[in-house]
């Protein structure tokens, strides 16, 4: 089973990355902060946040010891911070002046840092110099992971290759369109696997194809090291962002675009969980590295949610998934028999309808005093349960909230086709317009990322050749028929 045990709402924009120590947990944003947690209770320590970077912050990673934490930013620094002060202890700056998208911790504390043109730069912690650089002549760089000995690493870029480097940055092997459209996630199982002179690891990536893959690296004196692809996993339906492996190596996490959370068992790529609590993409996810078992998950709402893997989950990956989850797959949702509309164009009655259908009929009255149409129940918060409809119960608020949640997320899985939904808000199109890209997005959604996001794609994080947009018109009517059909 998987609960939901906290949600941590700090964070002023979107979550671009969580890392577990054995007693900490951080988080870093786009609002250019990164914020420390102790894992025992989640509360925040005392010198968090960390403030520093210029720009958003990409990537964070503690060091083996957890003594240090790393994170890097598009300011094109990777800073390293004092996990006993909060105190900067040094700032790397990368060669090039190029924006960091991702670092990483070797065993040995040293740190590796790639960046948006392609280099890498291998960094010496003690003496706080950079020990040698490498180029992938690739696009950027976004994902890195070592190896469990240290002695290899791998790293994933937006052209959708996966490298395996040595120590001294020499390239060992190459998989060329790993992942259509861009690598955005990668790393390695932290158990290795000894055949006599073969040594084997698992290697998880994701990508913006909508895949989680699981890879064995195998290395032999002789014969060098070779990737071989041993499961494709497609429980998500959009591009999938990010993904991790269990400290004990037999559990694999994604977080995709398609707001979903899947756990899988890793030996054998079988689907254990589905979880849906996120609003927007799911950007980021981390397993703790200690008893017990938790997941932190971050979003582009801005918040991070951390979820325990109880005691005897059934990891018997020969078997069906469990019948239940403390979170319900969008498959359990129903919406109310009473509807087939939209939400949105649900009318007075349909809202007193589903009060009913929940649980909440002594909740009509007020619902209908202050005629609360499907339009209202979407926009509706606690403070407006409280203030203007004078719900005084806090428990009762709460279960409203968490119904129309559910609500909301059910819409997006009972039977919208996915081409009416806006790939950034994941919702019904109003206005649907194309961009550069070739894809249609909601015209609000899409003007608002390019005045955000220096013009990138959202589903190919290449740069937009114009930030002109088109009306899609043929949607709009497509969509416009469909509705009137339901």
């Amino acid at each position: 089973m998987v609960s939901l045990i906290c949600t941590i709402r700090d964070h002023r924009d979107d979550i671009n990355w969580c890392a577990f120590s054995p007693k900490l947990l951080a988080t870093c944003s786009s609002d250019k902060t990164i914020r420390v947690y102790f894992t025992q209770d989640f509360s925040e320590l005392a010198f968090s946040p960390l403030t520093g970077h210029g720009y958003g912050v990409h990537c964070c990673c503690f060091s083996p010891c957890g003594k240090f934490l790393a994170s890097c930013s598009t300011d094109a620094t990777t800073v390293v911070w004092s996990m006993d002060t909060g105190d900067l202890v040094t700032v790397f700056e990368h060669p090039g002046r190029s924006p960091v998208r991702v670092c990483v911790f070797s065993p040995d504390s040293s740190l590796i840092s790639g960046a948006s043109d392609g280099t890498l730069a291998l960094w010496d912690l003690p003496s706080k110099t950079l020990r040698r650089t490498g180029a992938s002549n690739e696009a950027s760089i976004v994902a890195c992971s070592f190896t469990p000995c240290g002695q290899m690493f791998a790293t994933g870029s937006t052209y959708g290759d996966i490298r395996v480097w040595d120590l001294e940055l020499n390239p060992l092997h190459t998989v060329k369109n790993a992942h259509d459209l861009g690598v955005t996630c990668c790393q390695f199982a932290p158990k290795l696997q000894n055949d006599g002179c073969l040594s084997r690891l698992r290697l998880a990536s994701c990508g913006q194809d909508s895949q989680l893959k699981i890879w064995m690296l195998s290395r032999q004196a002789a014969a060098g090291c070779k990737l071989q692809l041993l499961h494709t996993l497609v429980g998500q339906t959009a591009p999938v962002l990010s993904c991790a492996f269990s400290a004990d190596a037999q559990l694999l996490v994604s977080g995709s675009v398609d707001k979903t959370i899947t756990v899988y068992g890793a030996d054998q790529g079988v689907l254990l969980y589905r979880l849906h609590q996120h609003e927007r993409y799911v950007t980021a996810c981390a397993f703790s590295a200690t008893a017990p078992c938790l997941i932190a998950t971050g979003s582009m709402d801005k918040t991070v949610n951390i979820w325990r893997v109880e005691d005897g989950i059934d990891r018997d990956e020969g078997k069906s998934p469990p019948a239940e989850s403390s979170i319900a797959t969008c498959e359990d949702r129903k919406l109310p028999g009473h509807t087939r509309l939209l939400v949105c164009d649900w009318s007075e009655e349909d809202v007193s309808a589903w009060l009913c259908a929940e649980g909440l009929e002594a909740l009509v009255g007020a619902f209908k005093a202050n005629n609360i149409d499907g339009g209202e129940l979407v926009s509706l918060t606690k403070d407006t349960l409280a203030s203007e409809m004078n719900i005084d119960s806090i428990g009762l608020r709460n279960k409203v909230m968490r119904k129309i949640e559910e609500l909301k997320m059910s819409l997006v899985c009972t039977g919208v086709p996915d081409e009416f939904l806006c790939p950034i808000t994941r919702e019904v199109m109003k206005d649907p317009v194309i961009a550069a890209d070739g894809f249609s997005y909601e015209r609000e959604a899409i003007e608002s990322w390019i005045n955000s996001k220096n013009r990138s794609s959202p589903m190919t994080n290449l740069p937009l050749q114009t930030t002109v947009v088109t009306p899609n018109r043929t949607l709009k009517m497509a969509i416009g028929r469909w509705k009137s059909s339901q």
